[in-house]
């Protein structure tokens, strides 16, 4: 049986916490800076945790998990 192959799109976009969780970062905030306001685009600073619902197709995407 072959190796099963990372989807290298969701690998640079998910990391695995330490409980088992996945973490994002939050898109939109690489261009077109100036018209977000300071409040938004500091809250997307901070990465979030992936819903529960999603975590399961997700880690289909990413076996090494």
């Amino acid at each position: 049986m072959p190796k099963i192959k990372t989807h290298r799109g969701a690998a640079k976009r998910f990391k695995l916490t330490g409980g088992g969780r996945l973490k994002k970062t939050k898109a939109f905030r690489r261009h077109i800076l100036t018209s977000k306001s300071s409040k938004r685009k500091r809250h997307l600073r901070a990465p979030e945790m992936v819903a529960k619902s999603s975590e399961k197709n997700l880690k289909k995407l990413l076996p090494y998990l």
